[in-house]
């Protein structure tokens, strides 16, 4: 059986049994299960306790309509529910008592899935937005995958903070969009570098060589940066020479040939636009990366909720700072952070360290000791073992 599956299974199973776990569970939403008929069911289980259902006052036996009851709810939302399958999960729960941790094991299936669709989002923002020469929607997708990353480690109970990977998540690289059009804009702009040193001013303080889609670019213009910030002067020869000297025409990371072809083009445009198109390109290019990293670690199953929640977040991090320089360059004002506000349905601490069940057990106690708990249904029980 799939693990997933199984502890979908148990926690439904255990609140069956045991309606007074739902206690234990507040910090679990419906939305957290994987199966629809799961989602339903969870959510008919709620709102029976919140109407006062009867079994909750239940001293000894929990009645049978606290099983049926929570069907015919369930009914009214999904298809296929039968109340055999009620007695199915009751017979999947092996200790009712261990609701927190099954619960646990469902949240973390659920953050799992959610990071993964959030990330395949901004992935598919990203390419939008650079076939369209635009960058809001991949940096509006972004915050919103920031804001649900907070969000999910306030239900898990940690503190977000970005966490490089000891080992990090192999993602192949894709090729830029509209590749030829990224590699002229860069063109033109170093050639406009090197035929008018002084617009060298226009752009260093917010573009970086990383910038640059082609590598050999982003190192001319390494090559540009350290000849204007050691106040040299600044032409095909210097430029040559400078490149010598970082053994990019050694290595075959330039050639001569390349570099005067940039030199000899017509760089008549203004630098400052031409740098603000290669910026927008990195955007772009850097969010679809960062959304492919955090998609390859979402489906790593191995990877905690925790580390999971902060490795991407720094997977995010070289993403928020090409935002930083793409304001910068565009004059627009940043965004003022906000702390994050608990949700109204958000875990308090006795619900997280429920949640997160990594401390000691604590000593079972009697059923009749908790309020609104009680046995098994009588009539349940018979039916649960005709399932096993």
């Amino acid at each position: 059986m799939n693990p997933l599956l199984g502890a979908e299974q148990a926690v439904l199973g255990s609140v069956l049994l045991d309606p007074g776990q739902l206690s234990h569970l507040d910090w679990l939403a419906p939305d957290h299960f994987y199966r629809p008929v799961h989602h339903a069911l969870f959510a008919a289980l709620r709102k029976l306790r919140n109407d006062g259902h009867p079994a909750l006052a239940a001293e000894k036996s929990v009645p049978l309509s606290w099983v049926t009851d929570a069907v015919d709810e369930a009914s009214l939302h999904v298809r296929g529910l039968t109340a055999a399958y009620a007695h199915t999960l009751i017979s999947a729960c092996p200790r009712a008592a261990h609701a927190p941790v099954y619960g646990r094991m469902v949240l973390e299936g659920a953050i799992h899935r959610s990071v993964t669709a959030h990330a395949i989002r901004l992935h598919q923002a990203a390419r939008a937005d650079a076939l369209q020469g635009e960058v809001e929607g991949a940096l509006h997708y972004a915050d919103v995958l920031t804001g649900v990353l907070s969000d999910l480690a306030q239900r898990w109970g940690t503190e977000p903070r970005p966490v490089a990977p000891t080992t990090p998540p192999a993602t192949a690289l894709a090729p830029p969009v509209r590749a030829d059009r990224v590699a002229e804009d860069e063109r033109f702009l170093l050639a406009v570098l090197a035929e008018r040193p002084r617009a060298m001013d226009e752009v260093v303080g917010w573009l970086r060589p990383g910038d640059f889609a082609d590598p050999a670019h982003g190192q001319l213009y390494r090559c540009l940066g350290s000849l204007h910030h050691r106040g040299e002067p600044i032409d095909r020869i210097t430029l040559l020479w400078e490149a010598q000297r970082r053994g990019l025409l050694t290595d075959g990371t330039l050639s001569s040939d390349q570099i005067t072809a940039i030199c000899d083009s017509v760089g008549l445009d203004s630098a400052e636009w031409l740098g603000e198109l290669v910026i927008r390109s990195s955007v772009t290019r850097t969010a679809a990366t960062s959304a492919r990293a955090v998609r390859a670690l979402a489906e790593n199953e191995a990877l905690a909720p925790g580390r999971l929640i902060n490795h991407a977040l720094h997977a995010l991090g070289p993403l928020d700072e090409v935002r930083t320089r793409w304001q910068m360059a565009t004059g627009r004002p940043a965004p003022t952070p906000t702390a994050p506000t608990p949700s109204p349905n958000g875990p308090l601490p006795a619900q997280v360290h429920a949640a997160l069940a990594r401390s000691t057990p604590r000593p079972a106690s009697p059923l009749s000791a908790r309020p609104g708990s009680a046995p098994a249904p009588a009539a349940a029980r018979p039916a649960a073992r005709s399932h096993s």
